[in-house]
């Protein structure tokens, strides 16, 4: 509650179609990447926890790593992805969990999207779970690429329409690869083309 009262005075944050999200099943999160706020932006509407994935050289900062530990993350190991980190994963989408990945791999610089990285493509394949995509909008206002200070700028967040798992499954077969990518891509333009103008109105 805390955090939400924060982020609404701070960023004049706001959400929309939470609802899409269902609240007991699991599912894969993808979502647009802006800046370092961004899991605390997809999860704060939201009533239960989600778990990302980060890199592990993240888990061994000081602070950050304690707080990564203790909030569900898991570490991936890139000469691991495909094996350790992808079954945890599966694992807790199977009991019902959310997992949250960014698959541009990285932070935008200019906060439009960037290219799609085939890693997530391995874990929507053998989970056979709805994606839910997100767009955000302003955090890379609030906290730049490059830097850690906190700027008092407007951020939007939307909750897009969710591709059913039947749709995931056809779309993750092997040799099917560029046209999953595409339909990420598409879906999470869309997310944000709706947050940037929401952001705007």
């Amino acid at each position: 509650m805390l955090l939400k009262l924060a982020f609404a005075i701070l960023f004049r944050y706001r959400a929309k179609h939470c609802e899409r999200i269902p609240e007991t099943t699991g599912g894969l999160v993808l979502s647009n990447h802006q800046s370092f706020l961004d899991p605390l932006l997809i999860g704060l509407p939201l009533h239960r926890p989600v778990s990302y994935i980060a890199r592990e050289n993240l888990f061994r900062i000081p602070v950050l790593g304690t707080i990564l530990r203790n909030t569900y993350v898991m570490p991936i190991n890139r000469d691991s992805a495909g094996t350790e980190s992808v079954r945890e994963a599966v694992r807790r989408m199977d009991a019902g969990f959310l997992v949250g990945v960014f698959p541009e791999g990285t932070r935008s610089a200019d906060g439009k999207l960037g290219e799609i990285k085939p890693g997530f493509v391995a874990l929507a394949r053998r989970a056979k779970q709805p994606i839910y995509p997100v767009g955000i909008a302003g955090a890379d206002r609030a906290m730049p690429k490059g830097g850690l200070k906190i700027y008092p700028k407007k951020i939007r967040v939307i909750f897009g329409e969710p591709i059913p798992a039947d749709e995931v499954v056809r779309l993750s077969k092997k040799g099917n690869e560029e046209e999953f990518l595409n339909v990420i891509h598409d879906r999470l333009q869309e997310c944000l083309d709706e947050a940037n103008a929401w952001y705007d109105s």
